[in-house]
């Protein structure tokens, strides 16, 4: 088979599966959701106060958001590992290579799209609620914040479905990566700060700041925050090619 023929085959999988799609969804509904609700409420006084940074604000909802396309990533994988399914998978494409990179191009693609709509989407509905404190995709960054937050979420996505053929287990998963993303920066920030701001979700997000602290550029962050997802992604072709199915 051909990999776009594959590819095809792994996107029919994920418009199928409801509980998949549902997340792949969620990325969208949730983000825009948190944004209307804390810029509706408070957004005005967040522009207010000194040395508040318009874009992290903006896009603000992503934190949330990049949680649903962890989700994503982990449950369109792990479908792989209930009764039997990769053994059929692998049936109908031998290749486990192949097969491996269809996958994870299926979804991390899924992702890119979804969540470059979710973030253009919560930046231009966010500034519908800070009237004279709004600001608009000309305003220096905010268009590199806009398409940097889909492309977080994406590498976001890829991390967790690497991690998962790596454990088999999207429950492993989520129970390691979202106390890695919520508690532990803010736990270990004063003791070290240093290593902190390499984590994933730090580094990614670094493209989502007006001006980013801490020697990572946005770019650059988003950078490291590849190296995570591709670290993750050989590791699970390395499980997937070597493992038993």
């Amino acid at each position: 088979m051909t990999l776009t023929a594959v590819l095809h085959s792994e996107w029919i999988k994920i418009r199928s599966i409801r509980s998949i799609y549902g997340s792949l969804m969620a990325v969208l509904a949730t983000t825009l959701a948190i944004t209307v609700l804390v810029l509706g409420s408070v957004g005005q006084d967040q522009a207010e106060r000194a040395g508040s940074d318009a874009l992290l604000n903006a896009f603000f909802a992503l934190n949330f958001g990049q949680i649903a396309a962890i989700a994503f990533g982990a449950t369109a994988m792990s479908s792989e590992f209930i009764d039997g399914a990769l053994r059929i998978s692998l049936a109908a494409v031998p290749r486990r290579s192949l097969f491996y990179t269809a996958k994870m191009t299926a979804i991390g693609g899924s992702v890119l799209v979804v969540g470059l709509v979710t973030s253009f989407a919560a930046f231009l509905v966010g500034q519908l609620f800070l009237g004279e404190h709004a600001i608009g995709l000309g305003h220096p960054g905010a268009l590199r914040a806009a398409f940097g937050g889909g492309i977080y979420l994406a590498l976001m996505a890829l991390l967790a479905a690497g991690l998962t053929a790596l454990l088999r287990s999207a429950v492993a998963v989520l129970s390691l990566l979202i106390p890695l993303l919520l508690i532990v920066p803010f736990v270990f920030v004063d003791v070290a700060g240093a290593v902190v701001r390499y984590l994933p979700d730090r580094a990614g997000q670094a493209v989502l700041h007006q001006n980013p602290e801490g020697g990572l550029g946005p770019w650059t962050g988003l950078a490291v925050a590849a190296v995570w997802a591709a670290a993750a992604l050989l590791a699970g072709w390395w499980a997937v090619r070597n493992r038993d199915a």
